[in-house]
């Protein structure tokens, strides 16, 4: 970029381009967002059999070109402020550059360099030191040989030696105003050089389909992206470093709405998981972290299928009784294969439960309010907004929870947000499935170690008050912490280790929560319910082994000596508790109670003795 180049350029016109670009982004997400919400939904209500299949199918592929053309604009956008960030301080400086040499009565000429006029003192032959012209000199530019190379600049020696015996004093100054001029115009330079291929692109095949290849193409633009908008990036506050939800609360409506576009597009996988934040912004930070994910899972499992093991397949010889042999190799093998599968209908759960929004069922929208591949799995599921629901339910699963049994889960709390919305007199509701932790695989050893719920408590202490930090519905707003099985271990934990900031617990088909007394739990006196089925062999199970333990042992909230409010139950076994009849819209007892204490309608809640 030469001098007249960056004397004329314009930063706001760059500025305007990436408002244009996010506009665009913005109404590919408004486009995507109709098709789920309302058009969808709306053929859900009027054709069923192979039209519906076939109709869905195509509106899938739009809403997935849609979402591409939103993440690819975001990245557009991002790129061309950080851009103009960069021009617009390069123009600061040279235009400070100029203004100084016009106040000095200096020249600044179409290539840069500064003239200056005749000034001194006279000379032997009575003459005034004459003027001229001085070129400005750069420091070495940031990247490349040059930037680690520490040896002095020849040509800057030199400039600093004419300036300490040229008479004339305003070549100094002259040479000073030249060398900004310089540093601005190299500035702009590398902005350009940096900007201009990762703009070129940031371009989608010249097609209407979004294969995995082009999210995994986005998720590579996006690191593109970050890298070079890192000193845009360090312009933004800091996040705030150990911060609490309500720390971050505060700190993203610090933002300016560039700055939280900016964030959202070049770090969706940390916005995603930062508690505190509004749903809308964590729901669309993850949906493009599950995309690209689902991308990147799908390519990886097609190679090693591709991989599979010639020898060592099973085999089955008979003998006395049918036995089944295979190689380690093709154990392994196969296990990865199944780690890959089980990772995709996780995925498909979660975008299941998005394509059922409104339709026949009338399903609220749902927020995809976390999500990772790590470990099991998480994935945390909202029906209906939390930021605005009067009452918020926040049901943990427990044993062989993760992303490869995702469905029921989920469908537990869709069935739980139709009973709440039944009794709760007009007031919003929020239900959550919160798969935030490892939880254990296995009944038989990992369900009996405390290890994951003391691991995943912290997780859910700071997930429930990021609920409360995000909340805009008012003091009267309630939420109640739902555990199942395993998952009451946790929930126990997290109100034993600290503020669990939930208004109500419950428990159903619990084995323990570490504590001996539902006093012990961080809620108000008389708030700790439970739930223990006919034929459910969990709570027993959990006896025993509290008793095998001895003085050492925690009692289980189906104890009297508990101190919980034990509910009546209509169901058997220990996967009833959540029992609807969708055909009528009927729930079983056992999930209305629980929908009582959501609402906070106390006195309605049968009990046992009751």
């Amino acid at each position: 970029m030469d001098y007249t180049t960056l004397k004329r350029l314009n930063p706001a016109e760059f500025e305007g381009a990436a408002d244009g670009y996010q506009s665009t982004s913005n109404m590919a997400q408004h486009a995507k967002e109709a098709l789920e919400r309302q058009i969808t939904a709306k053929m859900r209500e009027d054709l069923d059999g192979q039209a519906l299949t076939a109709a869905l199918g195509q509106l899938s592929e739009l809403s997935k070109n849609f979402h591409y053309v939103q993440v690819e604009c975001g990245l557009v956008s991002t790129g061309l402020n950080a851009l103009a960030a960069e021009l617009r301080e390069a123009k600061r400086k040279l235009d400070r550059a100029v203004g100084d040499a016009e106040a000095e009565k200096f020249t600044v000429n179409s290539d840069g360099s500064v003239s200056y006029p005749a000034a001194g003192e006279k000379e032997t032959d009575g003459k005034v030191p004459a003027g001229g012209k001085v070129a400005g000199i750069a420091k070495r530019p940031k990247t490349g040989l040059a930037a680690i190379d520490e040896s002095p600049d020849p040509a800057k020696s030199l400039q600093d030696q004419a300036a300490n015996f040229n008479p004339n004093p305003n070549y100094a100054k002259a040479a000073e105003i030249a060398n900004r001029i310089a540093q601005a115009i190299q500035e702009a330079t590398e902005a350009d050089d940096l900007w201009a291929p990762k703009l070129r692109q940031l371009r989608a095949d010249d097609d209407l389909t979004v294969s995995d290849e082009d999210w995994i193409d986005a998720k590579g633009d996006t690191e593109g992206v970050r890298k070079a908008a890192k000193d845009y990036l360090d312009d933004i506050k800091d996040l705030p470093k150990k911060g609490s939800p309500a720390d971050n609360a505060k700190w993203w409506k610090g933002l300016s709405p560039d700055q939280q576009d900016a964030l959202i597009t070049l770090q969706p996988d940390s916005i995603g998981g930062l508690d505190g934040l509004p749903a809308e912004v964590r729901n669309e930070a993850n949906r493009t972290v599950l995309a690209e994910k689902r991308a990147e899972i799908e390519i990886a499992l097609a190679h090693h299928s591709a991989s599979q093991p010639k020898d060592g397949r099973p085999k089955t010889i008979q003998h006395k009784e049918a036995v089944t042999i295979t190689s380690h190799e093709w154990d392994e093998w196969d296990a990865k294969r199944k780690k890959f599968e089980e990772q995709i209908k996780g995925m498909d759960d979660i975008q299941s439960r998005f394509d059922r929004t409104g339709g026949k069922d009338g399903l609220p929208e749902a927020y995809l309010l976390g999500f990772s591949t790590e470990g099991g799995g998480r994935a945390i599921i909202a029906n209906g907004n939390p930021d605005t629901a009067d009452h918020t339910a926040v049901y943990v699963p427990g044993t062989k929870s993760g992303l490869g049994n995702l469905e029921g889960d989920i469908n537990r709390m869709v069935d739980m947000h139709e009973t709440v919305g039944q009794v709760a007199k007009g007031k919003s509701v929020s239900t959550v499935t919160w798969v935030g932790y490892d939880a254990p695989q296995t009944v038989q050893s990992d369900a009996l170690s405390y290890k994951y719920a003391d691991d995943g408590a912290p997780a859910f202490n700071k997930f429930i008050d990021g609920l409360n930090a995000a909340n805009t519905s008012g003091a009267d707003s309630r939420i109640t912490a739902i555990g199942h099985s395993y998952g009451c271990t946790l929930i126990g934990s997290a109100a034993r280790q600290g503020h669990l900031g939930a208004d109500d617990i419950v428990f159903a088909g619990s084995p323990t929560v570490e504590v001996q007394k539902a006093e012990r739990l961080d809620v108000p006196k008389g708030h700790v319910w439970n739930e223990d089925a006919d034929g459910d062999a969990v709570p027993e199970a959990g006896r025993w082994f509290q008793g095998w333990l001895g003085p050492f042992g925690k009692a289980i909230p189906s104890d009297d000596s508990f101190g919980a409010n034990q509910m009546a139950t209509d169901t058997e076994g220990h996967s009833g508790y959540w029992k609807y009849d969708r055909e009528k819209g009927e729930p079983s007892l056992s999930i209305l109670n629980q929908a009582r204490v959501v609402a906070g309608l106390y006195d309605e809640v049968e009990l046992v003795d009751d």
